[in-house]
């Protein structure tokens, strides 16, 4: 009986020790979806950009360096690290944006606000 108890504690320790390295892992995707209000012209349009090539839109120049999707045995979310610059090549915004948290790192500019949706 000593032994099944020991036996079933290695084993449960043993996934509880496993289990946090898996949990939490990325699957990273090759395109980022985005969406982007011009505020001059009044539209919103929402583009893929493929990771690692610089995008043009209106005078906004984009460059994902990463789009990754959590776990799927979690709450699913998307992170995308972007890169954008005016057409003077000036950096405006430098960061990650979560898709479900579009509100805490947007792009916010007089012309322009750029939040992800989803990456592919």
């Amino acid at each position: 009986m000593k032994k099944y108890l020991l036996y079933s504690f290695l084993c449960c320790f043993s996934l509880v020790a496993v289990l946090p390295r898996v949990a939490g892992a990325y699957i990273d995707r090759q395109n980022a979806v985005v969406r982007i209000m011009d505020k001059t012209a009044g539209k919103v349009q929402t583009i893929t950009l493929p990771v690692g090539q610089t995008v043009q839109y209106g005078k906004l120049n984009m460059v994902v360096r990463s789009c990754k999707q959590t776990d799927p045995f979690d709450a699913e979310d998307f992170f995308m690290f972007i890169e954008i610059s005016d057409s003077n090549n000036s950096k405006i915004f430098s960061g990650w944006m979560s898709a479900n948290e579009p509100g805490d790192n947007p792009l916010q500019n007089a012309d322009y606000d750029v939040w992800l949706v989803t990456c592919e």
